[in-house]
């Protein structure tokens, strides 16, 4: 590890008088930049939240008028297990950091050496944060250091003709620095030096050239942003959706927010960084806002419209229609097949998941307790009998009854359909009780990285089997009428029809609720059951509804049907399943963390 002490920037002694005959102060000059000096700092952590994750790596360039002055960089003990993710991702090994310091006596030599300078990193609040949990954890006084962020920075000052993003990767081929990142926290320090060099050689044509005056730009809204602030002049302080519209009426973007007035507001100040949200004001020629009666309401509503319109720059929830789901089919010897829609034609569907990896993840955990043939053609009696099916390997290795050939007749095969359909219902235990046992044996042999497929085609099912009886137990409810407590005293109701939400509405404070409970049941929207587990509304509308009924206070006021899941059904097996995941060591399948 090794320090060289750096030395404090001195204001500036000379420059012009300001104008208009007032004589200016040398404080009013600011500390150029050329005499500021700058500690650049980079951590390697062990995950993205100092609220459980530590760091693994502290490295740190100071800098000052464009000269090197010293380096710090050391690993550190983190005190407990690197994930393998982690370690594939820097090369940091559980091994490199056995005979590192701990991060309480890293800490001091650190802040010695940052002491009366400027932090600057890339992503800031990342590593600040983590450097502020380990002094507050080890009893050390945060200084208060002046912090500049280059994504900020880039962020002002480069177009999208120029970088795509600005992630330090990209701007390091941007400006060609001499050391690429490659997540190690000197070099990358190095690499945001160079990075940092190439931004403030852009500053002098905005007019930077102090520290105060670079601290204020980065968070400075842009012209454009000024300039349509007219555009948030009429929006209401209430609850509800707003959308951006360019001149010919396009909807560029659709938001959602408590406090309408306070939200839209946001998008010409310099909270608002987002590259791709400033190019978006700077179209934008209206702003049109939707006043709901409760924020359930504007949360749907959001994401109807966003499904509606599909905005450009809306990135989330823009094609619910890609949705996938497994579909067990209608036919003499039914099959799995994977399909983007659910139809009324008497099949089981289970999903919906967001990849086809997924989809084909669950698929094998099915076949893997089920044996339903694989292939993919369309098998009768008649064309059985005629020998003119087709036949695969998988009869031959055992994965298959092969009724193709007629080995396996129609009532047998039935049966495997019959259970195939129980498990995409309500009752995943085949697939788990078949699943533990491969996992089981592969971990029994050492075979870890197979243990792992195991394990994740097993999630990939329970989570899929989880999400569709969730939403097929509230698609069956042809009226549910729920109740939440407002902030001011009174309720929020919302009336869902087979998981739609129909109508949504408040109850005043210490007014009594049935009136109210009653006028909203009677304008509420009239719903059909559609096919599928989420038929009559898309899955993420279903899941906010079940957010807000499983929200503090929520009570139900009213339910027709039967609003249940199995008892062998896959709801309560999620958190079993995330469990898996906590301990990333691939040896903790068959040892302290079973999957049983």
């Amino acid at each position: 590890m090794t320090a060289v002490p750096g030395h404090r920037g001195h204001a500036s002694r000379g420059g012009p008088a300001p104008l208009h005959g007032v004589q200016g102060t040398l404080d009013d000059l600011g500390t150029p930049l050329a005499e500021v000096t700058f500690v650049v700092v980079d951590l390697e952590t062990t995950g993205g939240s100092p609220a459980d994750s530590a760091i693994t790596e502290i490295g740190a360039v100071k800098v000052r008028g464009g000269e090197p002055l010293g380096e710090f960089g050391t690993l550190v003990d983190p005190g407990g297990p690197i994930p393998p993710f982690i370690t594939a991702l820097t090369g940091i090994t559980q091994a490199m950091v056995t005979a590192a310091p701990r991060i309480e006596a890293v800490l001091p030599a650190f802040l010695e050496f940052a002491r009366g300078a400027v932090l600057v990193a890339h992503n800031a609040g990342f590593d600040i944060s983590f450097l502020k949990a380990a002094c507050a954890a080890h009893g050390y006084a945060w200084p208060a250091f002046p912090v500049v962020d280059t994504v900020d920075l880039a962020r002002r000052v480069l177009t999208r003709d120029e970088v795509p993003n600005c992630k330090l990767d990209t701007l390091a081929r941007f400006f060609r620095t001499g050391t690429a990142p490659c997540h190690r926290a000197l070099a990358d320090a190095r690499a945001t030096v160079d990075v940092l060099h190439g931004l403030i050689e852009r500053l002098g044509s905005f007019g930077v050239h102090s520290l105060e005056e670079l601290r204020g730009f980065a968070k400075a809204p842009t012209p454009e942003q000024r300039r349509k602030r007219h555009l948030a002049a009429d929006v209401p302080s209430a609850p509800g959706v707003y959308l951006f519209e360019d001149a010919r009426g396009e909807v560029l973007y659709v938001g959602k927010s408590g406090d309408l007035r306070s939200r839209v507001r946001s998008y010409f100040t310099g909270s608002e960084t987002r590259l791709r949200v400033r190019e978006m004001v700077g179209l934008a020629e209206r702003v049109r806002t939707i006043v709901c009666a409760t924020g359930l309401e504007a949360e749907v509503r959001e994401l109807r419209l966003i499904a509606e319109h599909k905005p450009r720059y809306n990135r989330r929830s823009k094609f619910p229609e890609r949705s996938l789901w497994l579909k067990l089919t209608v036919e003499p010897f039914p099959r799995l097949s994977i399909v983007r829609e659910c139809r009324d034609d008497g099949a089981a569907y289970l999903g919906p998941m967001a990849s086809r990896r997924q989809a084909e993840e669950a698929r094998a955990a099915l076949h893997e307790a089920v044996p339903l043939r694989q292939c993919t053609q369309r098998l009768t009696p008649r064309l059985i009998a005629a020998g003119r099916a087709r036949t695969c390997v998988l009869a031959d290795l055992g994965r298959c009854g092969a009724p193709c050939e007629g080995r396996q007749s129609a009532d047998a095969y039935a049966g495997h359909a019959a259970t195939a359909r129980s498990v995409m219902a309500g009752d995943v235990r085949p697939v788990v009780a078949a699943a533990q046992v491969r996992i089981d044996r592969l971990a029994a042999e050492l075979r870890y990285e197979e243990a792992a497929v195991q394990r994740d085609r097993l999630a990939a099912f329970v989570r899929a089997a989880a999400r569709s009886q969730r939403l097929a137990a509230l698609a069956r409810c042809s009226q549910l009428v729920g109740a939440r407590p407002a902030f001011d005293g009174g309720w929020e109701l919302a009336v869902v029809r087979h998981g739609r939400l129909a109508a949504a509405g408040t109850i005043p404070p210490h007014a009594h609720p049935r009136p109210y409970v009653d006028a909203l049941v009677a304008t509420a929207e009239t719903v059909f059951p559609g096919p599928g587990p989420a038929g009559a509304a898309g899955a993420e509308e279903m899941e906010c509804v079940l957010r807000w009924l499983d929200s503090p206070g929520a009570r139900l006021a009213e339910v027709r049907g039967e609003w249940s899941c199995p008892v062998h059904g896959a709801e309560g097996l999620r958190r079993w399943i995330e469990a898996a995941y906590v301990t990333p060591d691939p040896e903790d399948h068959g040892s302290r963390r079973p999957l049983r």
